[in-house]
């Protein structure tokens, strides 16, 4: 068993305990394990490259020998037709029969297959680049969909004792019906929210589920590595590999093509027995005559230049979609970081102090529990929209990161 294998395995034991044993998050890494070793597209990219190897190796061979058996000059009609014996023209014959394959031609022949080969291997590394990136986008959404489910509980939690700080107040003469039935309704928009964040979170732990087949019951932080550089962006974008995979084979295709000027010759041997006398050995070449070059072979050889033009004009294209995909992630992620600073100075902070100002007046009968509630539900709001920050951004950078094959998927 390989060793992702292993661990796979280990990790699968680990999060199928018994119910009192506490299970560790699940981390990203692991995820991506997982992902890649349940991907249907992965394992089926594997079994067309293992079919593409095994016709590589049998496309460099010559094609098999034509077994001829026969009888010649055989009597149709009289008293002794269908007699083999009664005719001594009548010969029993016996041959074999063999296409020549010049080795230049075989060995082209052997070209495409190999290289159609390393394009179905280089698929199974798309396949599992795909599985680890839709995992990463899935984990992100959901570890994110579980900090806001948080926040909207703690909100949730703020209002219930409001709400019975209120009440007690109401009891106690300290504060009016009119701010009881504001918390009342605070309460009732909190609950509410908390539902569907809850909602929300269960939808982005069933799209994780999907791809590592568990269902955690907590992730660890994204630990997004260090997204690769433009460069290696575009070599590495699964389109750029899968247009550079087609593109060897219609050249290795071109080659080959230009070779059928040059016809196949057979060569048949046979043996002929005839009765009352001597057998005869045959022997024969037979050469196709490519009488109209420039009415067929001239014309597939242009067909499979033209086919390679277009591989290489759309290799091209993915290069440059590629390019500018990696733009706009890379300027996304960059504005993200900018806002996120921004956005903690002069959003949440200020909301910060502002919930501790309203506190501190509670406290010192100064204000109401309804300003309180507002100042702790707008600081809340806004750590909210900070999530949303923060998972776009490890979005962007996630797909910076696991967008383009690893280094041992494109090899």
């Amino acid at each position: 068993m390989s060793p992702s294998a292993l661990r796979v395995a280990a990790l699968a034991a680990a999060l199928l305990t018994a119910p009192w044993a506490v299970s560790a998050p699940l981390s990203l890494d692991e995820a991506l394990d997982l992902a890649v070793q349940r991907s249907q597209l992965a394992r089926s990219a594997r079994a067309g490259a293992a079919g593409a190897a095994e016709m590589a190796s049998a496309a460099g061979q010559l094609p098999d020998p034509v077994l001829n058996l026969g009888v010649d000059n055989l009597p149709a009609t009289g008293a002794s037709r269908f007699n083999a014996a009664a005719e001594d023209m009548t010969m029993k014959r016996i041959g074999i029969a063999q296409e020549w394959v010049p080795a230049d031609k075989r060995a082209a022949r052997e070209a495409v297959a190999a290289a159609a080969a390393r394009r179905e291997s280089l698929l199974e590394g798309v396949a599992a680049a795909d599985a680890r990136l839709q995992a990463a986008l899935a984990y992100v959404d959901a570890f994110y969909a579980g900090q806001a489910e948080a926040l909207a509980a703690l909100n949730e939690g703020h209002a219930r004792e409001e709400r019975e700080a209120g009440r007690a107040r109401v009891a106690a003469a300290a504060a009016g019906s009119a701010e009881a039935l504001a918390l009342d309704g605070a309460l009732g928009m909190a609950e509410d929210d908390a539902a569907e964040l809850r909602q929300q979170h269960a939808a982005a732990a069933a799209a994780l589920q999907r791809w590592t087949g568990l269902l955690p019951d907590a992730l660890g932080l994204p630990a997004l590595p260090t997204p690769a550089d433009a460069d290696a962006f575009v070599a590495r974008h699964p389109a750029v590999v899968a247009r550079a995979g087609e593109v060897e084979v219609a050249r290795q295709e071109a080659q080959a093509t230009r070779l059928n000027r040059r016809p196949n010759w057979s060569y048949e041997l046979s043996y002929g027995q005839r009765s009352g006398r001597p057998d005869l050995l045959s022997f024969g070449i037979s050469i196709p005559l490519p009488i109209a070059p420039a009415a067929r072979q001239d014309r597939e050889s242009a067909a499979r230049l033209a086919l390679l033009d277009k591989a290489e004009a759309e290799l091209a294209e993915a290069r440059r979609g590629a390019a500018g995909e990696y733009a706009a992630l890379s300027s996304d992620a960059a504005r993200l970081g900018e806002r996120i600073e921004r956005y903690e100075a002069r959003v949440l902070e200020p909301l910060r102090q502002r919930t501790v100002a309203a506190l501190a007046a509670y406290r010192s009968n100064q204000a109401g529990l309804t300003a309180l509630f507002e100042a702790r539900h707008a600081e809340l709001q806004a750590r909210r929209r900070l999530l949303e920050l923060r998972r776009d951004l490890a979005r962007a950078v996630a797909q910076l990161a696991f967008k383009p094959l690893s280094r041992g998927d494109a090899s």
